[in-house]
């Protein structure tokens, strides 16, 4: 947990999958400050025409690179959801060459009660996780 969910536009190379997969999931375990097995990642592909993200006005052309990330999370503060935006920006640029203006994140938060790892139990409750 954070669990991502990555939807871009089809056509990347497994290899460019799982560029993108380490390179988010290193900038999460950095912003967030968890452990480097708390991983959970979801890629799902779309042809061209079923993504549409146009810039809200602030002038950002984007190209068919298009990579949007939502963060499903337990609740963080406004500065590591900055740090995580900006560690996005930087190393997705460095590691596999995204375009800044071709990355947009969300994030949602719920709570503890809201996950369950595995076996029919609320790990964060149960005290099995912290």
């Amino acid at each position: 947990m954070p669990l991502l969910y990555f939807d871009v536009i089809e056509g990347r190379t497994p290899g460019e999958i799982r560029a993108l997969l380490d390179t988010a999931h290193a900038a999460t375990v950095e912003a967030f400050g968890v452990p480097e097995r708390d991983r959970y990642q979801v890629v799902r592909s779309h042809p061209a025409g079923e993504i549409v993200a146009l810039d809200t006005g602030l002038g950002i052309n984007r190209s068919d690179r298009l990579v949007i990330i939502h963060v499903v999370s337990r609740r963080r503060s406004r500065a590591q959801k900055e740090r995580l935006y900006a560690l996005l920006a930087e190393r997705l640029r460095r590691d596999c060459g995204l375009d800044p203006a071709d990355l947009i994140v969300s994030v949602t938060e719920n709570d503890d009660e809201d996950w369950s790892f595995g076996s029919g139990r609320a790990q964060f409750l149960t005290g099995e996780l912290h």
